[in-house]
This record gives structure tokens, C-alpha cells and sequence, in this order.
């Protein structure tokens, strides 16, 4: 078939590393393309060149034979390229309609005309089965919706390729299964769509054509019928990857952590604690389910001292910790990989070696009063570094210079030699690669079988179903239900993670 998009030699450098080396990416009209590969791999920069966010420094892009030159989005889409970021571009406090027709208004002498766009977007919204209401607020719709604003959005600029990233990050299955409908459906009308993913089994459901990429270079393209999720791994990685762990059953222990009545304010309504109760056994990990903004975030901050709470107990092995700092609470035994490395698990500006002994500087052997002994300080980093293959192994480089699977290797690391008893593992694997992202689940695994209680809160289902002996599942604040891992299927806890309520268990 015709090449659409032709892009050919494509070479983008930033300071002190080579994002393109020499890549070359074409499509063809009406197909599902995947673009995928690592951290770092160049996917996103290829696509943010074709969107026009930035400016290669050599190669030639061709649109139906004719060079071409991007410059800005404005001109992207006046080319017929739209694109849909993993973060929505969407401002919360406007309304559907006015969200879609930002900064393509369609003036009647001195006024909007409203009515000419909400007939527009409406007849749009019905040809590809949208159901949604374009007078409310985007700030009181679900994410799902939010999504289908954002493919509207670029319909209703006409465009006839599409870049959607990352789109299933924050989906529920059932909202994933729609979005697969609805890609299908563009495509039979005559859309072409590029789909950057990291997830390999949605890869392999949606795509025609799939382009892996490593350190900045094109892998290789191949068709669906050519592809495997084992091929895919190895090509992303540059080695064997095995992501599809069977944890053997263990015996299980006491409560090392058990939550009662726990209630307390959120950041927004949707997300305050109301009743919450659960326990956390001795070699098991529980996995926490739900939609982002559902009150995991809130629960993590109370169990780690970040935030107080109105009504309940929560006890730690054995003891109750209400109104304990941070710091007291991990010397009765917790420790914690925080949702957001950048923010809480690290300080980039200092090495890996500061980062790795931040929780006990001053604890001997480290320390001699308030003199650092430096020697004892690497030799302990050396160590870990090794364990945790932390890359470069090198214990003086800043954290801030390490990719994002090897600074979350550091925050795994420091959690898991404090040798606690329960580990609170939030979003452990979010934003790193696939090699690291094997790594850390092995790691979580290995802890369970030292007899460790860890509570897995992660927004990936096949991170959650592949680890967890045991699942809840939160919605607006609450614990809807709980499944055993046999038990446990992408369908059902997708529609507990919309609502449905399903009876739980005595175990808490």
C-alpha cells in the first residue's frame, strides 16, 4: 500500500544524548500503527516532531509524496495530523464544547456561533457513537469521557491521522474495550491512527503494523500476523523479558497491617476515605484496584504517616499507629515506594549513594556523630547498586541523570533493604520500562516470600492480577469488593472499578 506519512532520516539530539539517531518511520492509509519501545527508546520525540512540538535537526517528512515542513501544531493539523496526549489537554472548568472548539471558533460578525459548532460536534459525536453531553463541564466527567473530548477535538478539525499516546493508561477494561471500538470504527472510515503503547497484549489486539524502537534507533516494523508479546519484549529490551510471573502459594502469617472504619477527607470528594477496612498478611501481597483519584492516594498517605484521618484505627503489627510521623512509623516496620519518584522518592540533585542511605545517615555504621564516613557510605551503595542492577553503577552520579527505570531502582532499592516487615508499594512499575518493570515485580515477589506483607496499589489490572494473592477494589472512597486471585478476571474487576458492588469477604 501507499505510504501517507513518510518520514525518513530522522535525527534529533538534545543536550548530551542522541534522542533520533537516523530513524526512519512510514504509514500507510486506513491502518492502526503501534509505535512502541522503552523509556527513552525516541517513540514519543518522532511523534512530537510529526505534531510539530519539536524541531528535528535533519531528516525529510513526506505527506502523500510532497515534502513537507512542521513547524508548530497549528500546522499539523492544517495537514491533517491530530494528536491525543497521554495528559488531556483539557481545561476543566470549561464546558465539552467549548474544550473542542478552543482556538477554532467559528465567528458570526462579532459573536461565537455556538449553535453552528454544537450542530457540528453533535452530528459528529453521533456518526462514531459518542455518548456524551457537550454542555457539561469537563471537570465532571469520567476519564473515559475526557478521552472521547479529546478525539473529537481533533475530528472536528478534520484530521485524517491520528496520534493517540499511550491511550489506555488510565482506562478501565471496559473503557478500553469502547476505545478499541471506536479506533476500529475511524479506521473503516478512513482515519489512520499511530498508537504508542507499552502494553503489548493491547499491541497485538488493535494494531496492523507494529514499529519497536531502542535507544533512538528503529528496531524494526512488523505485521500483527509476524508479532508476539514474547518477539515484542525481546526486540524493546535487546534480551529475553519474561513479564508473565506465577507466584507460588505460600503459607500465609498474622496481620501485619490491618485497617478498621478507616474515614478521611480527600482531595475531592470522590476520593475521601468512607469505612474503608482490610487487613495485610505475612507473605502476601493485596493489590488495590481502581480508577486514578478513587482514594489510593489518600490511603497511602495515611498509612505513611503523610496524612491524618478522622475516624478508624489502623494497626501495625500489633500496634496502632494513629498520629505517628513518618519517621515513627517506618521504625515499627513500614516502608514505602511512593507513586511519584520525582516528588517523593528521590532528591535529583544528589547521588545515588545519598539517595540510597537518605532514611539512615546518621544510624551507625554511616555515621560517627555528626562526621559522615564516606567509605562506609559507598561500600553500602556499592552493594545495592550491584543487587539491584542500578545503571550506570556508578554510586556518585546524580539520581536526576539516571533514566526513569533506573531512578526507581534506587527508591526499590532504599525500600526494600530497610528490612521492614509490610511495604507499601504505590504505582512501583509506573513510567519505567519493561526491563525494569520485570525487575520490580521479581523484587515484590521475592519480599512475599521472606514472609513481607506488601500492599500493591497500581492502575495497571495485569500488574495487579499477575502479582496479588488477594485484590479489593476502590471506588469514590470506598472498597466495593474483593476477589481472590483465581478469581480474578480483567471483566470483573473492571466493573467494580465503575461501581458495581460486589459482596466481599470476612477476611478483613
Amino acid at each position: 500500500m501507499e505510504k501517507v506519512i513518510d518520514m525518513k532520516n530522522m535525527y534529533k539530539e538534545f543536550p548530551n544524548v542522541v534522542a533520533l539517531d537516523h530513524v526512519d518511520f512510514s504509514i500507510t492509509e486506513g491502518e492502526i500503527h503501534a509505535l512502541i519501545g522503552e523509556n527513552g527508546a525516541g517513540k514519543s520525540t518522532l511523534m512530537k516532531i510529526l505534531y510539530g512540538i519539536y524541531e528535528k535537526d535533519n531528516g525529510e517528512i513526506s505527506i502523500n509524496g510532497e515534502k513537507v515542513e512542521i513547524d508548530s501544531a497549528k500546522k499539523a493539523m492544517d495537514l491533517g495530523i491530530g494528536m491525543v496526549h497521554q495528559e488531556f489537554m483539557l481545561s476543566p472548568e470549561m464546558t465539552v464544547l467549548e474544550n473542542i472548539i478552543l482556538g477554532f471558533e467559528t465567528d458570526n460578525r462579532l459573536f461565537l456561533d455556538y449553535k453552528s459548532a454544537y450542530k457540528k460536534i453533535n452530528s459528529l459525536a453521533e456518526e462514531y457513537g459518542f455518548s456524551i453531553s457537550l454542555n457539561q463541564k469537563v471537570q465532571n466527567i469520567s476519564v473515559g469521557e475526557a478521552q472521547r473530548v479529546e478525539i473529537l477535538k481533533s475530528l472536528y478539525r478534520e484530521v485524517d491521522y491520528l496520534i493517540l499516546d499511550e491511550p489506555t493508561a488510565v482506562l478501565t477494561p471496559q473503557e478500553t474495550e469502547e476505545l478499541f471500538k471506536t479506533i476500529n470504527f475511524l479506521k473503516e472510515n478512513g482515519k489512520t491512527i499511530i498508537f504508542i503503547s507499552h502494553k503489548l497484549d493491547e499491541v497485538l489486539e488493535i494494531a496492523d503494523r507494529i514499529t519497536v524502537m531502542r535507544d533512538g534507533e528503529k528496531v524494526d516494523t512488523l505485521t500483527n500476523q509476524e508479532a508476539s508479546k514474547k518477539k515484542l519484549a525481546k526486540l524493546m529490551v535487546g534480551r529475553e523479558v519474561f513479564l508473565d510471573f506465577s507466584p507460588e502459594e505460600t503459607e500465609k502469617g498474622e496481620n501485619v497491617l490491618k485497617v478498621k472504619n478507616l474515614s478521611a477527607r480527600g482531595k475531592r470528594e470522590l476520593s475521601s476515605l468512607k469505612d474503608i477496612s482490610f487487613n495485610v498478611k505475612k507473605g502476601e501481597i493485596l493489590g488495590v484496584a481502581g480508577v486514578d483519584g478513587n482514594g489510593q492516594s489518600e490511603l497511602v498517605e495515611i498509612l505513611t504517616g503523610l496524612k491524618s484521618f478522622n475516624e478508624g484505627k489502623v494497626i501495625l503489627n500489633q500496634e496502632e499507629i494513629d498520629n505517628l510521623s513518618s519517621l515513627e512509623i517506618r521504625r515499627k516496620g513500614l516502608s514505602h515506594i511512593p507513586e511519584d519518584r520525582n516528588i517523593m522518592g528521590v532528591c535529583v540533585e544528589m547521588t545515588i549513594q545519598e539517595n540510597l542511605i537518605a532514611n539512615k545517615l546518621f544510624e551507625n555504621p554511616f555515621s560517627k556523630g555528626i562526621v559522615i564516613q564516606f567509605d562506609k557510605v559507598k561500600d553500602y551503595a556499592k552493594n545495592l547498586i550491584e543487587k539491584f542492577d542500578i545503571r550506570p553503577p556508578n554510586p556518585s552520579i546524580k539520581v536526576g541523570d539516571l533514566s526513569g527505570g533506573n531512578m526507581q531502582k534506587v527508591v526499590v532499592a532504599r525500600e526494600v533493604s530497610e528490612g521492614a516487615d509490610f511495604i507499601v508499594a504505590a504505582q512501583p512499575t509506573r513510567g519505567v520500562d519493561i526491563g525494569s518493570m520485570e525487575f520490580i515485580r521479581s523484587i515484590l515477589l521475592e519480599e512475599r516470600g521472606k514472609d513481607k506483607g506488601v500492599l500493591l496499589i497500581s492502575a495497571d489490572l495485569e500488574e495487579i492480577m499477575t502479582l496479588s494473592d488477594r485484590i479489593i477494589v476502590m471506588y469514590e472512597g470506598k472498597i466495593v469488593g474483593e476477589v481472590e486471585r483465581e478469581e480474578a478476571t480483567e471483566e470483573k474487576l473492571g466493573y467494580l472499578m465503575t461501581g458495581g458492588v460486589e459482596q466481599r469477604s470476612d477476611s478483613a
